[in-house]
């Protein structure tokens, strides 16, 4: 556990306590002053230091739904330890609805940063210094790119045992092992000895229920795993226990055209499915997409107008592609829009 008071731009937090201060990131050329949003509930008791971040890409927002919903939660009086949220990283890039800094830079390929560079050197440089540094875990919250939907994964490098262990805590059906990408934050943490999941879910500049109730759920759970919050009194389900996939693949568009997509994220294909047809916009010609290997479609493209090249089905291969398939049901069931209760939507976790 950390044994140093936390402090962020100089102000250092008290047990009990919660509140929100302003991290200057500089000034638009309006001269108008730059502010990155952070929360932090502290806990009377010691305990882990979680920071969780959201829109790092400035367009994904269903992480800061999930974070607004999570620092709602009761079961935060509870709290052993500290969480530091923060819902927007890259404020630029949401101002503008875009993935990117102004420069077209992407923030996560910028860290761990440095203060003299970039303005996404920069930024980078201040999260890690200000937050990363700070915490012994962290969860950041993402989504697919524009036009392309993610079903609810967790990437993570399941070499590390407690990075391991939370990831499977986080109960969604389908965990990426991933590498680490270079300039990435979950490669930052990495070097700071801080064990990270990354999120995945739903679509960027869209809120989707199932994956914003999903991405709560998970970073509850891990954080009884941590035991920052006591086990929870629910005995109405089983936990899902995910499956592994250890690697994926693009099935790419092989000509220009309109595409019309035959099967959902979540949905189990083997070798040979047909995912979707490309066709001129006269239907004189088509061409048949099909899937090169089995396995789980874990993204798609959204946009049916396609140039060639264009990644349209992200397919996870697993060892037992119907066990996989069965996780993802269970899960889908479980988040079924139709089970959902909208004005209960934010009913207490305990």
């Amino acid at each position: 556990m950390p044994d140093k008071p936390l402090s962020i731009n100089g102000t250092t937090f008290a047990p009990g306590t919660r509140s929100t201060i302003e991290l200057p990131v500089g000034r638009l050329y309006t001269h108008t002053p730059m502010t990155m949003p952070v929360h932090v509930v502290k806990g009377k008791k010691t305990g882990p230091r979680l920071f969780i971040s959201a829109a790092i890409h400035g367009d994904e927002i269903n992480g800061v739904e999930i974070i607004r919903r999570l620092l709602k939660l009761p079961a935060l009086k509870r709290l052993r330890g500290t969480i530091i949220a923060v819902p927007i990283v890259n404020i630029h890039g949401l101002i503008n609805h875009s993935r990117y800094l102004p420069d077209r830079r992407d923030l996560n390929r910028s860290f761990p940063g440095t203060e003299k560079g970039s303005l996404a050197a920069r930024l980078a440089h201040l999260f890690m210094q200000e937050i990363v540094s700070q915490s012994t875990h962290g969860i950041d919250l993402h989504t697919g790119a524009i036009h392309r939907t993610n079903l609810p994964q967790v990437r993570a490098n399941l070499d590390d045992e407690e990075t391991d262990r939370l990831a499977r805590a986080f109960d969604v059906p389908v965990i990426i092992s991933s590498n680490l990408r270079d300039g990435s934050l979950r490669e930052a943490a990495a070097e700071y000895g801080i064990p990270m999941l990354l999120y995945e879910a739903g679509e960027a500049l869209r809120f989707d229920e199932v994956s914003i109730r999903a991405g709560v759920k998970g970073i509850v759970n891990v954080m009884r795993v941590l035991d920052m919050l006591p086990p929870s009194r629910s005995k109405s389900r089983q936990h899902i226990e995910p499956v592994v996939a250890r690697s994926s693949s693009w099935v790419r568009a092989p000509e220009s055209g309109i595409l019309r997509a035959m099967v959902a994220p979540g949905s189990r294909v083997k070798k040979d499915t047909l995912l979707g047809v490309i066709a001129d916009p006269f239907g004189e010609t088509e061409v048949k997409i099909t899937s090169t290997f089995s396995g789980i479609v874990i993204g798609r493209s959204n946009l049916p107008l396609v140039n060639e090249g264009d990644g349209l089905f992200h397919i996870a291969r697993f060892e037992h592609v119907l066990e996989a398939a069965n996780k993802v049901d269970e899960f889908q069931e479980e988040h079924s829009p139709e089970l959902i209760s909208f004005p209960n939507s934010e009913s207490p976790i305990i």
